[in-house]
């Protein structure tokens, strides 16, 4: 198919992760540019418990999630982890069932990011570029400071409780106030 146009519109994607400590609080951001339209979107948001890497990977997928029809995007990305894995690593991943070898016992980190991620490019056509982080680059740096700003608006949030903390919760809930009931009382026969 050598010489057929690619039709489907240019769409820069810019995106960057902080952590306020790794693993912390952590921050994404990314700027979705569309040159022949010059129309800009940028968003950002966090989560607490993560990882610098789950935060560079999730800018990635909401940036492919406000995308609605087809393109050719570019990924400007100043994780080696994420561009690596686009343009090489994730086939492979997928091949063997999301571990790094065949034979592999555990899946890849972050595979749940990796499996959404790879769901979302399919209709695209995608390059990734690496660039060098907190070097000058004007969308780097805005997705830098819109990932930051993000991690430190969640930072000032309380934390959801985790499944352990909800485990010991409901253990000290039956065993505190609350009689358990028994077998008899809770219409079992014995």
């Amino acid at each position: 198919m050598e010489g057929i146009e690619d039709k489907r519109p240019v769409v820069k994607l810019f995106t960057d992760g902080a952590c306020l400590g790794n693993p912390g609080i952590g921050g994404w951001a990314f700027i979705l540019q569309h040159p022949a339209s010059r129309r800009t979107k940028e968003a950002s948001g966090g989560d607490h418990g993560t990882t610098n890497n789950r935060m560079e990977i999730m800018a990635v997928i909401r940036g492919f999630e406000a995308i609605k029809a087809p393109a050719q995007v570019e990924i400007f990305s100043d994780s080696e982890y994420v561009v690596n894995a686009v343009t090489e690593w994730m086939p492979r991943w997928k091949w063997f069932g999301w571990k790094k070898t065949v034979n592999a016992k555990a899946p890849v980190k972050n595979a749940d990011l990796w499996r959404r991620l790879d769901e979302l490019l399919q209709p695209h056509a995608v390059t990734a570029r690496w660039v060098r982080g907190h070097n000058g680059h004007p969308e780097n740096e805005r997705c830098d400071q819109l990932a930051t700003a993000a991690a430190t608006r969640v930072a000032a949030t309380p934390a959801p409780p985790t499944l352990a903390s909800s485990q010991h919760a409901v253990a000290q809930h039956e065993g505190g106030l609350f009689a358990t009931p028994t077998a008899a009382a809770a219409g079992e026969d014995e």
